[in-house]
């Protein structure tokens, strides 16, 4: 796509100028592609900070973010409780429970996938086992689904407030 920057725009950041032109897109998503060469003013690859003198085309070659998937990863894991349907884990703060924006790696569902290696299907291959979340500066019990008949009857009892958290 062509982008046309105009007298009002000189002394504007590209990356800021961007954003308000493309606003569909985070800032910091413009920026990693200006940084990969996707973003061109006047057909030269420039920084995010580059200031605009106001008259640059702009082209802007959207690039797709990686497929987010859950990859077995060997993590340390605190087990408080496993059978054949159930696993709880303590979790530690700090730790993301499951993949998303900018947390690929390290998360708690990898861990379980490289320990346990199949889990409940019900929520998709990206969160496999996960009922409920915890944030990821917040510790404590997080409950995770081995089979898809556990964890229909898990997330029927947290959706009727069966399950009481302290």
């Amino acid at each position: 796509m062509l982008v046309q920057a105009d007298e009002p725009d000189s002394g504007k950041r590209l990356d800021s100028f961007l954003h308000e032109r493309l606003s569909t897109y985070s800032r910091s998503r413009l920026q990693s592609w200006i940084k990969e060469g996707a973003v061109l003013v006047e057909g030269q690859p420039v920084r995010p900070a580059y200031l605009l003198r106001g008259t640059e085309s702009i082209s802007v070659t959207p690039v797709a973010l990686p497929a987010l998937r859950a990859e077995a990863e060997d993590l340390p894991l605190n087990v408080a409780y496993e059978d054949q349907d159930v696993i709880v884990i303590d979790k530690t703060a700090g730790m993301v429970v499951h993949a998303g924006a900018g947390h690929a790696a390290g998360t708690l569902v990898n861990a379980l996938l490289h320990r346990f290696g199949k889990l409940s299907s019900v929520n998709g291959d990206l969160r496999p086992g996960i009922v409920h979340r915890l944030d990821r500066d917040t510790s404590g019990l997080l409950v995770v689904a081995r089979t898809d008949a556990a964890h229909q009857s898990l997330a029927e009892q947290f959706q009727t407030r069966a399950v009481e958290k302290i």
